[in-house]
């Protein structure tokens, strides 16, 4: 397959005479130029090469130009085509433009207008190009606020994606639903020297299992019962961008070794046609444990490493609460502006926000519609906020249905004091307003180790702690 950013065309004409003449003038012009001689030719060489420009002839023996003309924006909706025709054939040429067809030469035609009609071809190529990045850049500047935060877990994840996206590396985003995964994926592209390519997003698990193939690698005419025309699969949608796939923890069993073979060779193979390279830079997501996935053998571990050559994990809502009055003022503006009483502030913060930022919006929006002043109070939000119990600091407190040791939460407590304080124990004392020899008895009762500066060691017996007594209250 052609670079991608080539000045590239594909010649079909059944004169010899005519098409050595325009491959001469093309090629001094400093094109590259493929030739075919018919157009059941020059539909398999633009299939498999996919060339800037095409230019034809419309009568031609056996498929016509029209034909061709369809065929071709049917692989690739953006195709810029120029048809040529017999002075008593404009007609059809008209008919052509439209059907999509950027334009046509009469014959007999110079070479100046063969190389004006391909230099326009080009700069309309370079404006769709631009188009594409500038709403792809508004859509991200939309987007993109639903995750935004000043918290120092947000500050580190923006400051990961700046760092990824100057490479050309595989990112895997981990993180619950509503966690932004898809507009973290479009802030990779966009910061990335791909950002004037396409952005192509799939949902592994929207598409049926028998689909997915056809969908992520295309197919051509006749590959199965219902394929009537060649199909562009996402892969080749994506060709000189991004193509992200979500929930691909849910890809299929016999799907992943046909993906892993595209990671590895850049190559894909439509479903009954012939393998064709591609330049695609790949994000995938999960809201799954893959690390299960992998013991219990229902995803291959050669493909985990190809997708997770930058592991970026997103924090859920609740873990930065801090961010959430800000998102609160900003989806209050995003639907008509309003106000929200402090009171109904706390209530929002202190709620686990189990579907994340989605649901964040979704409930500012419920508020705005069913306010009866003009501040949001407590009794505007849902009834599931409004249930749920606050601790004295305003947190939630959310108990296991099976009991937890009252022990095993001191114990926890202490030691994600003494980690957030980089195991100073004056300071851990200070933070948990406790006398410091409290502290240390605390440490001895529980055998909690003394802890490194960086904190390592409260991170293994907090796990201990979790592994020993189940789900942690939050």
């Amino acid at each position: 397959m052609i670079e991608v950013g080539t000045r590239s065309v594909l010649l079909i004409d059944d004169d010899d005479s005519l098409r050595r003449v325009m491959e001469f003038t093309l090629d001094q012009a400093g094109w590259r130029v493929l030739l075919a001689a018919d157009g059941e030719a020059g539909l398999a060489l633009f299939r498999q090469e996919r060339p800037a420009v095409v230019v034809t002839d419309i009568q031609m023996p056996g498929m016509s130009g029209m034909e061709l003309l369809a065929a071709v924006r049917e692989l690739d909706p953006s195709a810029v085509v120029v048809m040529i025709t017999a002075y008593g054939t404009v007609e059809k040429a008209v008919a052509a433009m439209k059907q999509g067809a950027y334009d046509f030469l009469t014959k007999p035609f110079s070479r100046d207008e063969l190389r004006l009609v391909l230099e326009r071809a080009w700069s309309f190529l370079d404006l769709q190009k631009e188009n594409r990045r500038l709403r792809d850049a508004l859509a991200t500047r939309e987007d993109f606020s639903l995750v935004v935060g000043n918290s120092d877990v947000m500050r580190e994840v923006f400051e990961r994606v700046r760092r990824v996206a100057a490479s050309e590396a595989s990112v895997l985003l981990e993180g619950e639903s509503g966690t932004g995964k898809e507009l973290i994926a479009r802030a990779i592209h966009q910061q990335s020297d791909r950002r004037d390519g396409p952005f192509v997003a799939v949902n592994c698990a929207a598409i049926p299992a028998d689909l997915l193939e056809s969908e992520l690698f295309g197919h051509v005419k006749g590959a199965f019962t219902g394929a009537i025309r060649d199909r562009r699969g996402k892969f080749a949608q994506a060709d000189g961008g991004t193509l992200f796939l979500d929930e691909v923890a849910e890809l299929p069993s016999e799907m992943q070794p046909k993906l892993l073979r595209a990671l590895q060779e850049r190559e894909i193979e439509p479903v009954g046609g012939l393998p064709g390279k591609v330049d695609v830079r790949l994000v995938a997501a999960t809201n799954q444990n893959l690390d299960q996935a992998l013991a219990q053998g229902r995803f291959r571990e050669d493909l985990y490493y190809r997708l997770a050559v930058v592991p970026l994990r997103l924090p859920p809502l609740r873990a930065r609460r801090e961010d959430i009055p800000l998102l609160v003022r900003h989806f209050a503006g995003k639907y008509g502006g309003g106000d929200f009483a402090p009171a109904a502030l706390q209530a929002l913060t202190a709620y686990p926000w189990p579907g994340n930022v989605r649901e964040l919006e979704n409930a500012v929006q419920h508020a705005l519609v069913l306010r009866q002043g003009g501040v949001v109070e407590v009794a505007d939000l849902p009834e599931k906020i409004t249930r749920t119990p606050l601790s004295p600091s305003g947190g939630v407190v959310t108990l296991p249905e099976g009991g937890y040791s009252l022990e095993a939460l001191e114990k926890e407590v202490v030691v994600e004091a003494l980690r957030r304080c980089g195991g100073n124990q004056t300071r851990a004392a200070a933070f948990l307003r406790i006398p410091r020899h409290t502290l240390v008895y605390r440490m001895e009762k529980y055998a909690i180790p003394r802890l490194s500066d960086d904190g390592a060691e409260a991170a293994t017996a907090t796990a201990d702690v979790a592994g020993k007594e189940g789900t942690r209250p939050s």
